[in-house]
């Protein structure tokens, strides 16, 4: 902490740390604290009674404020914030409950201590008059403090400071950063496991990753590394041990790192060299002595810079703006970026249970498991047969020197590259297979804690930037996704709702294709795509090449090698057989149009809209369509013959009769509207899926693609499944042309005229930012009589759409947007192998909207 070129008043603060400012009343340090530190640093326990008791000097209140100050001191070293106490502090008991909450948060304690003479302090008090009490009372405090400064080191204070009246008036304060902070260092990284002696493996990897090596040996074997462009290796530590050139691997670690080529941390492997080498008394054991011979071909000059570097590791470190920690045996959240004893063993040992195994070794506890943090672990130590992502960590140490592989890590990329071990160097004491087909992270998957998807919740996505969820619409997403939906770990993906263009100003109409158009060119939108609607039921369908790979991919291990589901998740097919024949040939399809291996990809997220209409929602028109068409056919023809037989005998019913009669035919083309999306489904031939995105495949979400990119490979699809898939009819319209706004206008009434539901206009981009802000992803524009299915037979009546034609659509379209946000963020976390729990996040998020209070018929 000392520095010879800093002033001579400087006092080095560690920036995450406990300050405890140490006085007698009136020394100054109230005064200290505000001149040098942040108002919400600073913890003063005259507050804290000002808090409990309305009177800062209420000493009757002291126990009840210091219980609220320690609760904040707490709470703020608990978030890494630099703690102020600004208290007498005097006491060693007073001390000793504050020096616990430093050491239970794993942060460095500092006493800062006002020697400030008993008179000066006693003139001051005398000066304010809620400060009135005899002198007796400072000589008590000053006597207290004196008595205390020879103590304070074996109290537990790493730094600390006296100052005297003149050097108070001089001090500067300086934060300095701790050892494990090196958020500074943004990479781009190569990250690399445990070599444990294994050269030759090494060099092959870093020249994979892209380094230049040059060694010499004139007497002393000495490396030159060129890195590629802008990157750093960071060694996990366990250079050393078992491997057949541990001196090699230190040579080359040391030379790198002097270089600046790369960072090293320290394993428990050269812990335990490390006391070997300083005379410790140190069993030989799990690799050690073959180091110890290797060593013994080294100068006593070598040993000693060997020493020397083990020594200067530090136990872990937070990098790139805290979003990568970097340790040998991993780091928790409560743990990442602090200094302490407890934090430096974690990072070389991990943590046991205190079991033993089958093998006699200790169980390491499976910190990763509750791993929650927003930075991705990277660390070693334990074995593993492959590396994988696992609750945002990933080990890397993949058992080169058992005959395994050399693992490195690009970051940010997160590309993992390995190179094989030439032979098994040192046999391993437990074997290295795993015990099941499934991931760690899908095997931990298979229980979600409640408490990750319920609750009022703040969702970030790369749309919008925080999208809050109710804690009741929650709790109603988590009811309906807990009983009817799929497989959780089918979900990564839900369907958002589609916003109506606004409402069409021609007196006939409700929706017509020119407020769309009119909508996307006011946002600064020159291009869309209009899409023919299909009448049918929104579709995802999860398609992968095998059974092997949805196990492996998704973690279903039924043997089904892709599901069907509705908008809101529950299973579209009652029928298995039928949907199995479905999935099996959506699969060849695939496969025949050759997109497995263009999109390089063994799995498949489709959104269609699958036909007939009645497939699914045949319950729906029976009770709620066909009803009310069988009711209205049934009444208005006999209301209208009674009343031509009023008019008959001269009554005056003429207004209406005419109504009525109008009513007839709309009674009639209500039934004949929702008829014509409706056939029986007896098999795979009476179906058709009009898939329109190929939202993801393997590494990739493909919002990044224009929608005549999705569309062309749709029809490559289509083209290739025997009549089960269908493409999509489709016109790009440049909004700056009235003749193509026309045409696509004159296509929607040839559509709608012949029973078609009509169209969707979306922007070109499949997500699109205009001059306001981001645009609806898509706009339906339906035709009237689709629309006469959702208002009901006569909802076109004059004073009806009058009535109609005063909709709000704010909220929907804001829902939409929120939607398909949340739908983007869940396949992004999917594909890049996100925990479940993050990614129903967004699926709870998408299910809870639906319980929200908007009209279902826009």
């Amino acid at each position: 902490m000392t520095d010879s070129n800093l002033p001579k008043h400087t006092i080095e603060i560690p920036e995450l740390s406990l300050v405890m400012l140490m006085g007698a009343s009136g020394s100054g340090k109230s005064t200290f604290a505000k001149q040098h530190f942040l108002p919400t640093e600073i913890i003063s326990s005259d507050f804290c009674r000002g808090l409990v008791a309305d009177d800062e000097n209420d000493q009757s209140a002291s126990k009840e404020a210091f219980e609220v100050l320690h609760l904040i001191a707490d709470k703020r070293l608990q978030r890494g914030l630099l703690t102020v106490i600004d208290a007498t502090n005097v006491q060693a008991e007073a001390r000793k409950s504050l020096l616990k909450i430093a050491k239970a948060n794993h942060c460095l304690p500092v006493a800062v201590v006002l020697n400030t003479p008993e008179k000066e302090c006693h003139e001051r008090n005398q000066s304010r008059p809620d400060r009135q009490f005899g002198p007796h009372v400072v000589r008590n405090q000053a006597r207290q403090l004196r008595s205390s400064l020879k103590r304070l080191k074996k109290e537990g204070f790493r730094h600390t400071y006296a100052l005297s009246p003149e050097q108070v008036e001089k001090a500067q304060i300086k934060r300095v950063p701790l050892w494990t902070n090196k958020k500074y260092e943004q990479g781009p990284f190569d990250i690399i496991g445990d070599i444990h002696g294994c050269f030759d493996e090494l060099i092959i990897l870093l020249e994979k990753l892209g380094y230049q090596i040059t060694q010499t040996d004139n007497h002393k074997l000495t490396f030159q590394v060129t890195a590629p462009e802008g990157r750093k290796v960071i060694f996990l530590g366990d250079l050393v041990d078992r491997g057949p050139k541990s001196n090699h691997v230190l040579r080359l670690v040391m030379d790198m790192v002097a270089q600046n080529a790369a960072i090293c941390i320290p394993g428990n492997h050269e812990n335990k060299l490390l006391r070997k080498l300083s005379g410790k008394n140190v069993n030989l054991s799990h690799g050690l002595a073959e180091t110890m011979e290797q060593l013994a071909e080294e100068t006593p000059e070598f040993i000693e810079k060997v020493k020397d570097f083990i020594n200067s590791l530090v136990s872990h470190f937070v990098l790139d703006d805290g979003k990568l920690v970097v340790a040998h045996a991993g780091m928790k959240e409560a743990y990442q970026g602090r200094g302490s004893g407890t934090v430096r063993s974690f990072a070389l040992y991990g943590e046991t249970t205190g079991e033993k195994d089958e093998y006699g070794l200790p169980v390491r506890y499976n910190w990763a498991k509750d791993y929650r943090g927003k930075a991705l672990v990277v660390y070693g130590h334990t074995p593993v047969p492959e590396a994988e992502f696992f609750n945002n960590t990933i080990c890397l140490d993949t058992g080169c020197v058992f005959g395994g592989e050399l693992t490195a890590m690009r970051y940010p990329e997160k590309e993992l590259l390995s190179v094989p071990a030439k032979q098994v160097y040192y046999e391993p004491s437990t074997p290295l297979n795993p015990e099941s087909s499934l991931s760690s992270q899908q095997q931990d998957d298979e229980v979600l804690n409640i408490e990750d998807v319920t609750g009022k919740r703040f969702i970030k996505t790369s749309i919008k930037n925080s999208i809050c969820v109710e804690p009741y619409y929650a709790a109603a997403a988590l009811e309906q996704l807990s009983r009817f939906t799929v497989h959780p770990k089918w979900l990564n993906y839900l369907p958002p709702t589609m916003s109506p263009c606004a409402t069409s100003e021609l007196p006939e109409l409700l929706e017509h294709p020119q407020e769309a158009f009119d909508y996307y060119e006011s946002q600064g939108v020159l291009q869309v795509v209009c899409e023919e609607k299909h009448m049918g039921s929104r579709a995802i369908v999860q398609v992968c090449k095998t059974a092997d790979v949805a196990e492996k991919r998704f973690g279903i291990t039924s043997g089904e090698q892709g599901i069907c589901y509705t908008r809101t998740g529950r299973r579209f097919f009652n029928d298995k057989q039928l949907e199995a024949e479905f999935i099996d040939q959506v699969a060849n399809s695939v496969a025949q149009a050759g997109l497995w291996d263009e999109l390089n990809t063994d799995w498949m997220t489709l959104d269609c809209e699958l036909m007939p209409w009645s497939a699914k929602a045949m319950e729906l028109i029976r009770q709620q369509y066909a009803s009310v068409g069988s009711a209205a056919n049934a009444i208005y023809p006999a209301i209208a013959e009674t009343l031509k037989k009023a008019e008959n005998r001269g009554l005056t019913v003429k207004t209406l009769l005419q109504k009525t009669t109008a009513a007839v035919e709309n009674a009639k083309a209500f039934r004949e509207s929702y008829q014509h999306y409706c056939w029986p489904v007896n098999g795979l031939a009476d179906i058709k899926l009009a898939p329109f995105h190929i939202m993801a495949t393997e590494g990739a979400v493909h919002s990044d693609k224009d929608h005549l990119w999705h569309m062309s490979l749709i029809k490559q699809l289509a083209d290739n499944s025997n009549g089960l898939l269908q493409a999509t009819a489709y016109k790009v319209v440049d909004l700056t042309l009235v003749d193509e706004q026309k045409q696509a206008i004159d296509w929607w009434h040839r559509l709608v005229a012949n029973g078609g539901e009509g169209i969707v206009v979306k922007p070109m981009e499949f997500i699109c930012k205009g001059e306001n802000g981001w645009v609806q992803p898509a706009l339906k524009v339906r035709g009237p009589e689709y629309l006469r299915i959702i208002y009901g037979p006569n909802y076109s009546m004059p004073e009806h759409l009058h009535e109609l034609k005063k909709r709000s659509l704010g909220k929907k379209r804001r829902l939409a947007l929120r939607e398909f946000a949340l739908g983007i963020e869940a396949l992004e976390r999917f594909v890049k192998k996100k925990p479940l729990r993050e990614i129903h996040e967004c699926i709870v998020g998408l299910v809870a909207s639906t319980t929200e209070p908007v009209d279902p018929r826009l």
